[in-house]
């Protein structure tokens, strides 16, 4: 699907049915959207917008971090938006020239369509043309991350609530979880957040520079991005040490059970073995009381060795 903003040089729309209409002399500049097109659509950037073959590459074939590209016509953009579901990125290419900016995406996305009202509606802007257009649509997919940060946040915060009511075995799995997601938003944010640092400081392009405070603002939104993601990773590596203290502390708990259990047990297993030999010149089987006498050796060693343990503290750990 294709759809067409073509603004005149007295900043009023010019009803544009199809793209070979846009060489119209009374057009001031136009934006092009391309939302998941066909192939015959796909065509168009080459044969009438004669783009480079190496940005049109870029847009249709390949999934890049966000990056700009330098042309004698144009500057191409790439920025990654997000799938709020997976978070993944979601690729964007924009081709943005003096006159023009034309918008490439093979997924339907609501960053774009905030950004196609956001201009429809804000006819006193036109006269920034492209760049402004350009800056509605990245401020709208930079919005889009405080969501999903906001969220794993507020998850945070409900886990460590309930840490006492469920096992450290879950708590772990949903703490390395978390943070595989931060390290995808991470990774995204700070792509994004390099891209628009070299745009603020590009002279290469002067509509931004002209607007230099606006994209100045959305690096500043992804630099806020970028500490809440850093601070919730501090929080993840806390409650995962945390988490990871608490069950090596059991274990030492049950090491000290077994422990104390065995050791008690030891001389025990020693004397049995002993009376168990079934030799014929052993002169206790032959004694009466012999087979009390050693139960009743047994026990007093078993009791002793235990209060023994007591006594040093060894059941402290219960």
């Amino acid at each position: 699907m294709i759809r067409i903003l073509a603004v005149s040089g007295e900043l009023k729309q010019v009803k544009i049915n199809a793209v070979e209409e846009l060489y119209c002399p009374e057009i001031s500049w136009y934006w092009v959207d391309f939302c998941n097109p066909d192939g015959k659509e796909t065509a168009l950037l080459d044969e009438f917008f004669h783009f480079h073959h190496l940005s049109v590459e870029d847009a249709v074939f390949s999934l890049n971090r966000p990056k700009m590209d330098y042309y004698d016509q144009y500057i191409f953009i790439i920025l990654n938006a997000l799938n709020q579901d997976t978070l993944d990125p979601e690729e964007i290419s924009l081709f943005i020239g003096q006159r023009f900016i034309v918008s490439y995406h093979k997924e339907q996305l609501s960053e774009i369509d905030e950004a196609w009202e956001k201009v429809l509606k804000t006819q006193k802007d036109w006269e920034n043309g492209p760049a402004y257009v350009a800056h509605q649509i990245m401020d709208k997919v930079v919005d889009q991350f405080f969501p999903a940060v906001s969220r794993i946040e507020d998850y945070l915060t409900d886990l460590d609530d309930r840490s006492e009511k469920q096992p450290i075995r879950i708590l772990i799995d949903e703490v390395f979880s978390i943070r595989r997601k931060l390290l995808k938003l991470r990774r995204l944010v700070n792509s994004m957040r390099d891209l628009l640092y070299r745009i603020i400081n590009s002279e290469r392009v002067d509509d931004f520079q002209r607007h230099k405070m606006f994209f100045a603002d959305i690096h500043d939104h992804l630099l806020k991005l970028s500490e809440m993601i850093e601070s919730s990773r501090d929080m993840t590596a806390d409650m995962r040490d945390s988490y990871l203290s608490i069950n090596t502390n059991r274990m030492n708990t049950h090491m000290v059970v077994l422990t104390v259990i065995t050791t008690i047990f030891i001389p025990l297993t020693f004397i049995v073995g002993i009376y168990g030999m079934n030799f014929e010149y052993m002169p206790e089987l032959k004694w009466r009381y012999g087979y009390f006498m050693i139960l009743f050796f047994m026990t007093v060693l078993g009791s002793g060795m235990y209060i023994w343990f007591k006594r040093k503290g060894w059941f402290d750990w219960f």
